[in-house]
């Protein structure tokens, strides 16, 4: 089965397969083709380039007259399986709490888990569902999604199940990654020895045993766990593969970082709070820099200082960070509007960390993110707009025609 898109009006994000990420002024560089063709063979790009080169026929053929094509989103960083949701946190931290006052008070993960513990396989797995399904229409063409409500064996060995489930039923690429160690469940507040065991001895082993995660995650950070907790939990996930991608700096900087590239973390993720030493430990290394900002927009935090690390000749991508408590949307495209306008990044920086380096911090670089023969077919094509900087402009409107994922238009 062949399709051939012509007319495309701007065909953006066209990379050779040698291009895993891109770092430094390179990201203010986005290769396009203006008036282009792509042509898509059994879900896979086979060839792109000017209207003047097009093939003559395929068994279908997409007219993309004034619209733009780019490869879908990649949201490296989200928690989309969970139990319910946190409105009434939200109304809580409008009358002037805080996100600590909040958990402390029983809220926050500790609230969610409780939530999740309760709720049967089936139940999350259709709440999941539905919430992938809204994130691919908006888009998304590829996603990680981490377990951390869970905090029991069971729990989170439920968690990791339903993101199994979703990765077999939905055809984008779903990474895993293993969060045990989000939070310190009730009965370990005073034992947090006792819940670090359960992860390493408990938790890690049949995690492996059934082959559910990729990736290992810890929410380094003040009140939750230590730079000494998560170098215990990352060298204990070291003897089952999985590769580190850590939470650090949200709130602030005690080492995270430091600890994560020790671990060669493929990402660290947050880094809303990050100093020169920090800055100076990821370079030279191969972790990626991953920012949410749409978390930052919802708990009125600061914003990871974008062009610190870009000036630096760092990488950076962006994700989502989708989850009940702190940023209950996966929409990618205001992901990036809200880099554009609170980050000061620029619509090529803020495009390029969406897509080609989202990828990356997946481990994704030979599938997705990039207009790339060989690469899957998975695509959004726009509306009639100006420009590609016309996305995060007009952060308020659906400028999505149409999503295709392995050649295969979304309905």
């Amino acid at each position: 089965m062949t399709t051939l898109f012509i007319n495309i009006k701007e065909l953006i994000q066209i990379r050779e397969t040698s291009t895993k990420k891109v770092s430094g002024a390179a990201m203010n560089i986005l290769p396009t083709i203006k008036n282009a063709f792509l042509l898509v063979e059994n879900g896979i790009i086979t060839d792109y380039g000017s209207m003047k080169k097009a093939p003559i026929s395929a068994d279908k053929t997409v007219d993309c007259t004034g619209k733009m094509m780019l490869p879908t989103w990649c949201d490296s960083h989200t928690h989309i399986v969970y139990a319910g949701n946190r409105e009434q946190e939200f109304v809580d931290r409008i009358n002037g709490l805080s996100y600590e006052e909040i958990a402390n008070r029983g809220g926050g993960i500790v609230n969610s888990a409780k939530k999740l513990q309760e709720t049967s396989e089936e139940e999350l797995y259709q709440q999941s569902a539905k919430r992938l399904e809204e994130v691919i229409a908006l888009g998304t063409g590829a996603v990680e999604i981490k377990s951390g409500y869970g905090l029991t064996v069971d729990a989170e060995l439920k968690m990791l199940r339903v993101i199994k489930k979703l990765r077999e039923n939905y055809n984008i690429p779903v990474k895993a990654t293993f969060l045990g160690a989000h939070a310190f469940p009730t009965e370990y507040k005073n034992n947090r020895e006792g819940y670090i065991n359960v992860i390493i001895e408990e938790m890690l082993p049949k995690v492996a045993e059934e082959n559910l995660a990729d990736f290992v995650d810890a929410f380094c950070e003040t009140g939750y766990f230590s730079v000494e907790d998560t170098d215990r939990i990352l060298t204990a996930a070291q003897q089952y593969g999985l590769t580190p991608k850590v939470h650090v700096n949200q709130f602030t900087t005690i080492g995270g970082v430091q600890v994560s590239i020790k671990h060669n973390a493929l990402s660290v993720d947050h880094l809303e709070v990050m100093n020169t030493e920090d800055i100076e430990a990821l370079k030279g290394t191969q972790t990626m820099p991953v920012a949410l900002p749409s978390c930052s927009y919802f708990l009125s935090i600061p914003y990871t200082p974008a062009h610190d690390i870009i000036n630096a000749g760092l990488p950076l991508a962006l994700a989502t960070d989708y989850n009940p408590g702190s940023t209950p949307s996966g929409n990618m495209n205001f992901v990036v509007a809200t880099a554009c306008i609170k980050m000061k990044m620029t619509p090529e920086e803020a495009i390029n960390a969406a897509t080609i380096n989202g990828a990356y911090a997946m481990n994704l670089s030979n599938e997705v993110g990039s207009i790339t023969k060989g690469k899957k077919a998975n695509l959004i094509l726009t509306k009639e707009i100006p420009s590609y900087g016309f996305l995060p402009y007009s952060f308020g409107s659906n400028l999505i025609d149409s999503v295709f994922i392995n050649g295969k238009e979304v309905q």
